[in-house]
């Protein structure tokens, strides 16, 4: 039996230092040391032995496993040095060959005229607020003093999400300014910008989803001129010193007296056509409506707990789309949600 294992180990060391690939020595493995292999069969006549002869064969036949073993386990390594060698070999990268130009990307547009507006009002010392999308009517609505029956409410122009209209998708971020005086004490001073949906036709100046931009000012003494001073300085700031603007009476609910804002249309500069036609862009007026303003409301001072007697207050809301047409010189709105790289990527 011993010349038996001695011969088993020579064959085996050999075989294995022989093994060409990972396979090879698998099938060497079982062919060596599985429940049929060469060494297990030898180790079943060990029960033929004497007693004195079975602890010695049997130390032996361990050793002999053992120098089997540690023969797989170093050939094993050695293989997958090689493969991995190879591999890395026939993949290696030419660092020669000149890389691929990668292209960073920019801001929105859009967003880049929405910062330069917050930087502006946080310098004035405007605190930015955000809200919920899906609104309740009582805020979007009534609190601001818009009734049940006024045309903003009618299904036409607003997405609801129940029959009793109690539940829709936010027409202003006007609702934030009600929030925020539930909330805070005056003074107050915020900015709330944010999207919005209203069912507008999309054409050169109007889509049903759009960003709206509105302020509140709520404190002692606040008049219609400090309304104007920020709105002139924010103008001035985004379209430059020689920016022609006016001022026209209006109404809204919630504001008295109310007022609207235009900037002279940057496309026909005021002519209202251009190369004979009318201008797509301000459809002939000569004029682009920026923003509605005015002075809040008493009752809607009163509907947040505010006292009007003692406090007064101005709000203003701005479309961000046409505020970046004007800023960036861009003629349709549909460009800004078309997203097409040529026209991004001129800004």
């Amino acid at each position: 039996m011993k010349q038996q294992l001695e011969q088993i180990k020579a064959t085996a060391l050999a075989a294995l230092d022989a093994a060409a690939n990972p396979v090879a020595l698998e099938e060497l493995r079982v062919k060596l040391l599985g429940k049929k292999g060469e060494l297990t069969a030898v180790l079943k006549q060990m029960g033929k032995l004497s007693a004195e002869e079975r602890p010695v064969m049997g130390q032996l036949a361990n050793a002999v496993r053992a120098d089997i073993e540690k023969k797989l386990e170093e050939r094993k390594t050695a293989l997958d040095a090689a493969a991995l060698e190879a591999k890395l070999a026939s993949e290696s990268i030419d660092v020669t060959i000149p890389g691929e130009e990668i292209v960073m990307g920019h801001q929105h547009p859009m967003n880049m005229v929405l910062q330069e507006i917050k930087d502006i009002f946080v310098g004035m010392g405007y605190q930015v607020v955000d809200g919920p999308e899906v609104e309740l009517a009582s805020y979007n609505f009534t609190r601001l003093n818009i009734e049940e029956g006024h045309p903003s409410r009618d299904r036409s122009d607003t997405f609801y999400f129940n029959d009793e209209d109690s539940v829709l998708l936010r027409t202003q971020t006007s609702p934030m300014q009600i929030r925020a005086m539930e909330i805070s004490e005056p003074p107050i001073c915020i900015l709330a910008p944010g999207r919005v949906f209203r069912k507008d036709e999309a054409d050169a100046t109007h889509s049903p989803m759009f960003h709206q931009i509105e302020g509140l000012v709520v404190a002692e003494n606040i008049t219609m001129g400090d309304l104007k001073g920020a709105l002139i300085t924010l103008m001035k700031r985004i379209y430059g010193q020689d920016l022609q603007m006016r001022f026209r009476p209006h109404h809204f609910p919630f504001t008295e007296p109310s007022c609207e804002m235009d900037m002279q249309c940057h496309k026909c500069h005021g002519t209202g056509e251009v190369d004979g036609q009318v201008c797509s862009t301000c459809h002939g007026e000569g004029w682009i409506e920026l923003l509605g303003a005015g002075m809040v409301h008493p009752e809607v001072l009163s509907n947040c707990g505010i006292d009007p007697e003692k406090y007064s207050g101005f709000a203003f809301g701005m479309g961000l789309e046409r505020m970046a047409m004007g800023r960036l010189r861009i003629n349709d709105l549909r460009l800004i949600f078309d997203n097409d790289v040529r026209f991004l990527n001129q800004f």
